[in-house]
């Protein structure tokens, strides 16, 4: 292995890791809500938005620090981990002393530091690493997005079962704390390790301004913006309920534990299945857009026949594994190709900008994503409701995703 080799792992692929496999335990939400929820003394609706509020941050952040991204990786780096362990401590600041706050206090300060400090620290460390792989590794640039997103999907799948036996032996307050130290480590670690190619440095300057609001009034751009948007918001309506549906159906402790493992498994296979798929259709000249299609497929089928069975029997279960096993892995899938689908149309020079603003979709699905299971819950619905109108949002990604790579085609742009 030469040197070159060495470097796109040290200093790319293993930092990227680091860094989000620590901020992607955000989708670990689920694990301990209800244990908050007994803790704060308040309902989990209201709780809830603590995570609208984490997701919202994350794409606003990833949005307006883009830029800032671009130009200086190091001191991103440092500012993700920063915020982001330190929202995590101020929960288990919050949980500690919440006896002597007001319920109303002890709502806004976890909004605060779950929703706001630990929302900016997901955002700015979701983009720092993307555009640093996608330099290491020019040939294979489906796989470097696929290797740095998956550890966002994979976090879930190593955190939720750490995060189920620490309430029940250390508690909530004590996990917090452990956690904040564990992640501090690991994204210092990323911090001093991650660094762009060389040859990409030295040539960095000379490039063009980049036009922000023409890439916002592109229909392109709007059309891609709208198909992440109901990706995301789709599968946060499953993803952020993933617990309370499952015992919903009648699974147990044990069989939830396995469950929530092997759909976070399948939301990091997605990640770098699909994303490596990209490299694929590239090299037969078929559009990366492609990738949303098949999401769609997938996704809008699955919810349909999820339609047709109740959740109660035995083969109904199956299927309601089997839905979530899918939208998971779509779910995933669309972070990964999304880049990839960027920089096809817009070129590498500016992708992390790009990428960034693009990203202001998950910080819209955020606010709505979960709420949608949220009011169909409130209105007395069932999650047969709530799946219904997934099912719809899908057809109608699918319908948008067909349309872009007709007009990609078209106009011949890739």
């Amino acid at each position: 292995m030469n040197n070159n080799q060495k470097n796109k792992w040290k200093n790319g692929a293993i930092p990227a890791l680091l860094i989000h496999c620590s901020i992607g335990t955000v989708y670990c939400w689920s694990c301990f809500s209800n244990a908050l929820e007994n803790t704060i003394g308040v309902s989990q609706t209201i709780l809830n938005w603590s995570f609208s509020i984490a997701i919202f941050f994350l794409g606003m952040s990833a949005a307006f620090g883009g830029k800032f991204v671009e130009k200086n990786i190091k001191k991103s780096s440092l500012i993700s981990c920063l915020c982001f362990c330190t929202g995590l401590a101020g929960v288990g600041f919050v949980t500690l002393f919440h006896s002597f706050l007001p319920h109303t206090i002890s709502v806004l300060l976890i909004y605060l530091f779950y929703g706001c400090i630990m929302g900016i620290g997901l955002g700015i460390g979701y983009i720092t690493p993307v555009k640093t792989l996608m330099l290491w590794f020019q040939d294979n640039k489906g796989i470097a997005t696929g290797i740095s997103i998956m550890g966002f999907g994979l976090a879930k799948a190593i955190a939720s079962p750490v995060m189920n036996y620490m309430q029940n032996s250390v508690g909530l307050t004590s996990m917090f704390f452990v956690l904040s130290v564990v992640y501090f480590i690991c994204m210092m670690l990323a911090h001093i390790f991650i660094s762009k190619p060389d040859w990409y440095d030295k040539n960095d300057a000379n490039k063009a301004d980049l036009n922000i609001k023409k890439v916002l009034s592109d229909k392109i751009f709007i059309a891609i913006w709208i198909c992440f948007y109901i990706n995301i918001t789709c599968g946060l309506a499953l993803i952020s309920y993933e617990r309370p549906f499952l015992t919903y159906c009648g699974f147990g402790l044990s069989a939830i534990s396995i469950i929530q493992i092997s759909t976070a498994m399948f939301n990091s296979f997605g990640r770098i299945g699909l994303a490596s798929a990209t490299d694929a259709l590239k090299r037969i000249n078929i559009k990366s857009i492609t990738i949303y299609e098949i999401i769609f497929i997938s996704c809008t089928l699955i919810t349909a026949i999820s339609l047709c069975f109740g959740f109660l029997s035995a083969s109904a279960l199956v299927i309601a594994i089997i839905m979530l096993l899918v939208v998971n892995f779509g779910y995933g899938g669309g972070f990964s190709t999304l880049p990839i689908i960027l920089e096809e149309y817009y070129g590498m020079n500016y992708i992390s900008t790009i990428h960034g603003v693009a990203l202001s979709a998950w910080a819209f699905a955020g606010l709505t994503g979960n709420q949608i299971t949220s009011f169909c819950l409130k209105c007395k619905f069932e999650y047969r409701q709530t799946i219904f109108v997934i099912m719809i949002l899908y057809a109608a990604a699918l319908y948008i995703s067909y349309k872009i790579k007709q007009k990609l085609i078209e106009n011949k742009t890739v």
